[in-house]
């Protein structure tokens, strides 16, 4: 029988931790719980600029593929300091940005998913290219991006959004909650 600390079933899958909640964020004292669930996967009640928060984040993947596959001119690779860590921050932002919007956890693994596979496609068609090069680092880096901001999203770094809104326009961002 499964305690008050710890509770598990299949269909949606509630892992409730004492003590772990986000007081201040838009969880409000909610224990924090995975939802593997296909009920509301794409809903985005927290936010109030949904679709330009959506418009930005497929503007930023448009930017990441094109910037990753277009030639890079010698100026603007010798500013980059540490190129497997610049994979890291850029795919950490783009999964970073879509775990704010969609908080649903089935929808969060799926987007880590989709982006660890863009990271991967997009070496691939690098080396497809003359001017760029195919690194397996490179896929390591974008997906270790990926997996890092997805841990993060279950932080107060998944809230940054909510928090902007909230700040800027008062309170009516989070009435949902």
């Amino acid at each position: 029988m499964p305690t008050d600390s710890h509770k598990h079933s299949f269909a949606s899958s509630t892992i409730s931790r004492k003590g772990v909640s986000d007081k201040t964020g838009p969880m409000k004292g909610v224990p924090m719980t995975f939802d593997f669930s296909t009920k509301g996967l794409l809903r985005v009640r927290h936010l109030r600029f949904k679709r330009l928060w959506l418009a930005f984040g497929l503007l930023l993947i448009s930017g990441v593929t094109y910037a990753s596959i277009a030639s890079v001119p010698a100026q603007v690779t010798s500013l980059v300091y540490n190129d497997k860590l610049t994979h890291v921050a850029v795919y950490a932002c783009l999964m970073g940005w879509f775990s704010q919007i969609f908080q649903h956890d089935l929808t969060r693994i799926i987007f880590v998913i989709l982006l660890s596979a863009m990271g991967i496609g997009i070496e691939f068609i690098q080396a497809a290219t003359p001017t760029r090069n195919f690194e397996v680092l490179d896929m390591i880096a974008n997906t270790s991006g990926v997996i890092l901001a997805w841990a993060l999203a279950y932080t107060w770094v998944g809230t940054i959004l909510w928090r902007v809104e909230k700040f800027v326009f008062g309170q009516r961002s989070a009435e949902a909650f």
